[in-house]
């Protein structure tokens, strides 16, 4: 096995973790705390990306969906761990399982029925990362309840005094 393959993730990992944190204390404890989902769930996810991949006549598909789902909520719960994002990371979630179905469809025969649940779970999950992303960066500005208010009046007041068009049968 290349050692490059094992400790250049590493260090990419403590370096981040050293340049990220602010106390300046570096233990065993710390380490777990800001990179269980690296070194737990994200593993675990290409474990299953791996037996697929390396099957031959690919008839593991389905190892895919939990590999997606585990990877997906490793990546998520990594970035919401190192960024203390929790409140606008958790729509995530929901992207999962999209992104496990997804990844059944395209290697898997590409059963075009997979694609409502893929689309309804992957619409819904933009929707709340843009909703809770908008209201973070709102609360996190002086203005920015008072700029929403202003917005939504000016936004209602164009929708009454705009003109009326005519439908033409």
């Amino acid at each position: 096995m290349n050692t490059k393959s094992i400790f250049g993730p590493v260090f990419i990992l403590l370096g981040t973790y050293l340049f990220l944190n602010k106390t300046g204390s570096m233990g065993p404890g710390t380490i777990f705390e800001y990179f269980w989902p690296t070194l737990f769930i994200i593993p675990l996810g290409l474990l299953m990306h791996w037996l697929y991949f390396s099957m031959t006549g690919r008839k593991g598909v389905g190892l895919l969906v939990p590999g997606g789902i585990l990877f997906t909520v490793g990546l998520v719960c990594q970035l919401a761990t190192l960024f203390d994002s929790w409140g606008t990371m958790w729509p995530g979630f929901i992207l999962a399982p999209a992104v496990g179905l997804f990844e059944l469809y395209w290697f898997g025969g590409r059963n075009r029925w997979l694609l409502i649940p893929i689309n309804i779970l992957t619409v819904i999950s933009l929707l709340f990362f843009a909703v809770f992303s908008i209201g973070s960066m709102l609360s996190h500005m002086v203005l920015g309840q008072p700029l929403m208010a202003f917005v939504l009046i000016l936004a209602g007041a164009a929708l009454m005094l705009s003109p009326k068009k005519k439908r033409e049968f």
